[in-house]
């Protein structure tokens, strides 16, 4: 998978990969230098474990994360990239479930003391050792693991093999209209798994430029930068392109061809004011972390009005009900993707019966409501289940729950998102118990057990929790409440 990532850069080691984009300056790596930083940190990490072991990865917003990403895979090794965001318990729970060989540590990053922890320095002094050949193999095997909130209430060890990264190719003309000539600028951090794809991987199958804004970089900046380092393409989350279109009308940004988006619905209301401000287009996509993106528009397939896109170009997805059985077109159903996608995972790991649940007749269920008409255009409807989205990360009421239920006078809690204002959507706790708590306080409470986009922004005290026949929790009554009065 790296060597596959890497391998356009070859021919082209003196042109840019990656431009990070200060106020007044830019720090520049040439393909010649990111190959030898990433082939120098596979031979120094095979010295703290074999090929085939896992490696936890604790890193920040730096350029180190994608390094210390791709090299791992180049030496055959297991990264596990996770969100800075975790707290020492969480992460502690994934060292408890994973055999990991080494955890990769920046030191501002919350991580339990533990033996196995490389340090930064350490890490970063490993670009100069000589290059390791790169680890080649069956393309189904496992190649890294990330995490995904599942419906459980357990965060789930997603595994993916190195055959991904043939997948992703099908969302360069799918959905990108990316050319090697492209500059494309995403606004996420390094440390996101849609940066890393997205942002850096992609460009770089292709010997394209990566461009990332520095962080802490206010999104009111992103279009000046945009214009004076000539981005092509600009990939972001919607409430990025929200964030930058406040205050204004208008955004000249004369290189830029179109806008990518992901991680959550983007908005009609942002599409038309986009489209306004810049004169270009914004092409969305559907995807989740068992199978990235696999639905979207894109330069050459626009969607039609309400649709989210169609199926990729090479991508086996139906629009299926419970039992696997596709719908009549037209008719809504289960967003599902067949068990021969070469980007789907491999499982959930340690979750074998989990795994198995989410597939019906050879259909991974995502459970995503969706219909699809005669054009295969997709409109998206919904959650089919529980589960909320903050900010492009998908997020499990159960776990919340589970979370707040521990603080003393809570006696029941149910999380959702709900309707903030026009097109936000936050998390609220709505909560029973003898009296309101202090909302600072449950904060507070919070912020040492949850990662900072799971924890709520609001708490609702409500006498009772609305149940179903079941005794289940109506969350969705909840949500539907709090919209329809707010």
């Amino acid at each position: 998978m790296a060597a596959h990532v890497l391998h356009a850069g070859t021919a082209r080691r003196d042109q840019a990969a990656l431009s990070i984009l200060h106020g007044d300056h830019t720090e520049d790596w040439s393909y010649g230098a990111l190959t030898d930083a990433i082939r120098g940190t596979a031979t120094g990490l095979l010295r703290h474990a074999q090929p085939g072991q896992m490696m936890l990865m604790r890193l920040g917003n730096t350029v180190d994360f994608p390094i210390a990403y791709l090299g791992a895979i180049w030496a055959g090794l297991v990264p596990i990239p996770t969100s800075a965001a975790l707290t020492d318990t969480e992460v502690a729970a994934i060292l408890a479930e994973l055999p990991v060989a080494a955890i990769l540590r920046d030191p501002a990053v919350d991580c339990p003391d533990d033996a196995r922890c490389i340090p930064l320095d350490a890490l970063q002094a490993m670009r100069v050792l000589s290059p390791a050949d790169a680890a080649t193999g069956d393309p189904d095997r496992l190649a890294y693991v990330i995490y995904t909130s599942g419906t459980s209430g357990k965060p789930r060890a997603v595994a993916h093999a190195h055959r991904a990264i043939w997948a992703r190719g099908m969302m360069h003309q799918g959905w990108y209209g990316l050319g090697p000539d492209d500059r494309l600028c995403h606004a996420g951090a390094f440390n996101w798994t849609y940066t890393l794809g997205t942002g850096l991987m992609d460009p770089w199958t292709l010997g394209a430029t990566a461009l990332i804004p520095a962080p802490g970089t206010a999104a009111q900046a992103l279009p000046d930068l945009l214009a004076r380092h000539r981005a092509t393409i600009f990939a972001a989350a919607p409430g990025v392109y929200r964030q930058m279109l406040k205050g204004t009308n208008t955004l000249p940004l004369p290189d830029l061809r179109h806008g990518l988006s992901a991680g959550e619905k983007l908005p009609d209301r942002i599409r038309d004011a986009w489209v306004a401000a810049t004169d270009t287009p914004v092409f969305e996509a559907y995807g989740m972390s068992e199978c990235s993106t696999f639905i979207s528009a894109s330069p050459t397939n626009p969607a039609t009005a309400g649709a989210s896109g169609q199926p990729q170009p090479g991508r086996h997805i139906a629009i299926v009900d419970d039992t696997g059985t596709p719908t009549p077109i037209g008719q809504p159903g289960i967003i599902a993707v067949h068990r021969s996608d070469p980007g789907l995972m491999l499982e959930y790991i340690g979750a074998a019966e989990e795994t198995a649940q989410r597939f019906a007749n050879d259909w991974f269920l995502t459970g995503d409501e969706a219909k699809m008409d005669a054009n295969f255009q997709v409109t998206y409807l919904g959650r089919a289940d529980d589960m909320m989205n903050a900010g492009g990360y998908r997020v499990s009421p159960i776990e919340v729950e589970q979370a707040l239920l521990s603080h003393e006078g809570i006696t029941g809690v149910a999380a959702t998102d709900v309707l903030v204002k026009a097109d936000t959507r936050v998390i609220a706790a709505f909560y029973t118990g003898p009296a309101p708590l202090d909302p600072d306080a449950l904060k507070t409470f919070a912020e040492t057990r949850l990662a900072q986009y799971k924890r709520p922004r609001l708490y609702v005290h409500i006498d009772a929790l609305p149940t179903g026949a079941n005794n289940k929790i109506l969350r969705r009554q909840l949500r539907d409440n709090f919209d329809a009065t707010h």
